[in-house]
């Protein structure tokens, strides 16, 4: 039973006795045992951009373009002669280029420009995709919160697109509760039922339809990011919906998959998918660089405005070069990235048995993998089913904050934190926690994940709540 009457109080209480929960956590990795050599150096995730890669030990002087090719012809290989893709520099760059290419009204031509609109699922991470319109309706105008008051023209302000609006909605069966230190709505999706969200998505695209110019969303598949209904093939319902959708109306479905694979994850020929965006530095672990992979029909606008529709390309030779080879990889050997999930999969299911909460705590606590993202999800908005409080929610505002305490406390325990926000919290291997060779090191991977299973046991009992 919580020690507190209503949640502001627990995340009050929280706020004040972070010094404490710091403190414990420090002590905590001296009764972990984590080594003090290793302390700062490894983490609960491989996905973080800019991770190194290898790169091709000869001097030949090689074309730019021929290396786009050689990419090109990769993705085709795998999809078909009907897809192909462009490198750009982030993946930030391959959304601002893939919306404004094909969402976004003509700048060009006498008068008033007139105005478009794209669909956008209220779901995690909406401050990528959903962030490139104005929000409508007007009650979404400042769902960003921190992260577009303070950023300014450079930030979110920025990246909107001339006389573009972004129509938000929530989906059927979701939860949209104020949780975190910043206080703040985060969307808690495990519930979340494909069939009566295209219903509501249908509405609000014929309410829009002289405007509706494109339909986004995420390209994940666990329940914790709203896609736990999957067809015999593993493929998303809610993902293959939109793009029906899309397609009824004659506009593009675009999927936002930064933490995603090509070729192994979200698949453009199950989903339907007209065009997907990667960030290839996380989940895949190539050099720093966006990859963005189409249907030919929506990849020439995109080719022309990367000023790439001809034999000229503009791009760094070590980030082409690292891309080849991650798709390769991704091609030919999937298992050097799929087995670590495997293995990691097993001592997270392993340490979080041991979590000292109550059953109802414990029960309300979801592990599932994701080749996709190449990561184990551990989602906990289910503790707060029913009348009593949960283990707490951090919103995606407290990451920018620095007040989230199950992202900052991993510090204090020399680990290096994983995204963990919105009650969900996604463990990559790759950094320090496998080989040469790609294979997980089973105990310093398992310190990292002792380490996280004592900071929410910590945080819980200063929440009140264990």
């Amino acid at each position: 039973m919580s020690t507190h009457k209503f949640k502001f109080q627990m995340y009050r209480a929280l706020q004040q006795n972070i010094p404490n929960i710091y403190a414990d956590a420090c002590k905590a990795a001296d009764e972990i045992n984590i080594p003090k050599d290793l302390r700062g150096k490894f983490g609960l995730t491989g996905a973080i951009a800019g991770c190194p890669a290898p790169l091709r030990n000869d001097r030949e002087v090689i074309p730019l373009a021929n290396l786009v090719d050689d990419i090109r012809e990769l993705v085709k290989s795998v999809y078909g002669d009907e897809f192909d893709a462009c490198p750009v520099s982030t993946c930030g760059a391959g959304l601002w280029v893939t919306f404004d290419s094909l969402f976004s009204p003509p700048m060009m031509g006498r008068g008033d420009n007139y105005r478009a609109r794209y669909i956008a699922p209220y779901e995690k991470h909406l401050h990528h995709q959903g962030s490139y319109g104005r929000p409508f309706p007007a009650r979404f105008k400042d769902i960003f919160g921190d992260r577009g008051t303070t950023a300014g023209e450079l930030g979110f302000y920025g990246k909107r697109q001339n006389n573009l609006d972004t129509v938000i909605v929530p989906l059927a069966g979701a939860r949209y509760d104020v949780h975190g230190i910043k206080y703040y709505p985060v969307p808690l999706l495990t519930g979340v039922d494909p069939e009566e969200s295209v219903d509501i998505l249908s509405q609000h695209a014929s309410i829009h339809a002289p405007f509706l110019t494109g339909i986004t969303s995420l390209g994940y598949e666990t329940p914790g990011y709203g896609y736990a209904v999957k067809d015999k093939e593993g493929t998303p319902i809610l993902q293959k919906y939109l793009a029906d959708l899309a397609h009824s109306y004659d506009i593009p479905y675009v999927i936002n998959n930064a933490w995603g694979l090509p070729f192994i994850g979200c698949n453009p020929l199950k989903n339907g998918a007209d065009v997907i965006i990667y960030s290839m530095d996380k989940a895949t672990g190539a050099a720093t660089g966006g990859l963005i992979i189409g249907k030919e029909e929506y990849m020439v606008p995109i080719h022309r405005a990367m000023c790439a529709h001809g034999d000229t390309a503009s791009y760094g030779k070590a980030a082409l070069l690292s891309q080849i080879q991650a798709l390769k990889i991704l091609r030919d050997t999937p298992k050097v990235l799929t087995d670590p999930v495997d293995a990691l999969e097993r001592i997270v299911i392993e340490e979080f048995d041991k979590i000292n909460l109550s059953a109802r705590l414990k029960d309300g606590i979801m592990i599932s993998k994701s080749y996709n993202s190449t990561a184990v999800e551990v989602n906990y908005e289910k503790t707060w089913d029913g009348d009593e409080m949960g283990i707490p929610i951090f919103s995606i505002e407290d990451m920018y904050a620095g007040s989230n305490i199950f992202q900052a406390g991993m510090a204090q325990m020399g680990i290096i934190p994983t995204v963990a926000y919105d009650g969900n919290i996604c463990i990559s291997p790759g950094l320090a926690t496998v080989d040469s060779k790609n294979r997980l090191i089973e105990d310093v991977t398992r310190y990292a994940i002792k380490g996280l299973v004592r900071l929410i046991e910590i945080t819980c009992r200063y929440a009140g709540i264990a």
